[in-house]
């Protein structure tokens, strides 16, 4: 890890908004983590190099420079480094506190030597490989109409309803009293009673029963596109032992 924490020496410092601070002249780190934490920066603006964090720091390799995480006004502002190069533990608590970081996570992360800086590349302007992918999106379309329809259809009812009607029936009480009755008349003679009984009349009348409604529910589902994509392949000519691309990408 110090061969690769020595590459930085001399690497341009970048804030997140892309304006050079300056340049990596020395890397400090943790004496109990191993883990880089500052670096002291050339920036032309003071007497004494300025003192920023690595945490949050990443390498870029094109071009290859330093990008942390503070802003280049915040390193104007920040305290100096002393001549003797040297940080006191007070000086570096003033530095958490002036740039607001954890002292638990002042460390930078490396990822790996493809996070450093790597080998070498002589005049390498390299190539850009590119490939297709599929971008897919959705969007709503109509697929059909559904409506409500009212129509009228006839059907047999039948109901049953009570009904009472009379009838005549002879009752004979004989007499057992003829002072009563007065005197008999031998001849014809007629007697009339009238009969009734109860009709069924229908009548029809239109009445509400139910309310009926269209409701549109969504439904999740799942459908599959397909289609056919390019990639770019890169094939290396001259190259022995290439361990990390044996022949093809």
């Amino acid at each position: 890890m110090t061969g690769m924490l020595e590459e930085l020496i001399g690497s341009a410092v970048y804030d997140p908004e892309g304006d050079k601070i300056g340049k990596v002249k020395r890397i400090y780190v943790d004496n109990t983590s191993g883990a880089p934490t500052w670096v002291s920066v050339t920036t032309g603006m003071f007497s004494g190099d300025s003192l920023v964090p690595l945490a949050g720091a990443q390498l870029r390799h094109d071009p290859e420079a330093l990008q942390v995480r503070v802003e280049k006004e915040e390193v104007k502002t920040a305290p100096h480094l002393e001549h003797d190069g040297l940080i006191s533990p007070e000086a570096e608590r003033e530095l958490f506190d002036h740039y607001h970081i954890d002292p638990n996570r002042a460390g930078m992360e490396l990822g790996g030597k493809q996070q450093m800086r790597g080998g070498r590349r002589p005049d390498d302007k390299g190539m850009v490989r590119s490939e297709e992918r599929l971008a897919v999106s959705k969007q709503n379309e109509e697929v059909g109409h559904a409506r409500l329809h009212k129509y009228v259809v006839t059907e047999e009812q039948t109901v049953t309803v009570p009904t009472t009607h009379e009838e005549v029936r002879i009752e004979r009480e004989p007499i057992t009293d003829r002072s009563q009755m007065g005197r008999a008349d031998i001849g014809e003679q007629e007697a009339e009673v009238t009969l009734h009984e109860e009709r069924v009349t229908v009548q029809k009348e239109a009445v509400p029963v139910e309310r009926v409604r269209l409701a549109v529910d969504e439904v999740q589902d799942e459908q599959t596109v397909s289609d056919t994509v390019r990639k770019e392949r890169i094939e290396t000519e001259g190259v022995e032992n290439d361990r990390r691309n044996p022949g093809r990408r």
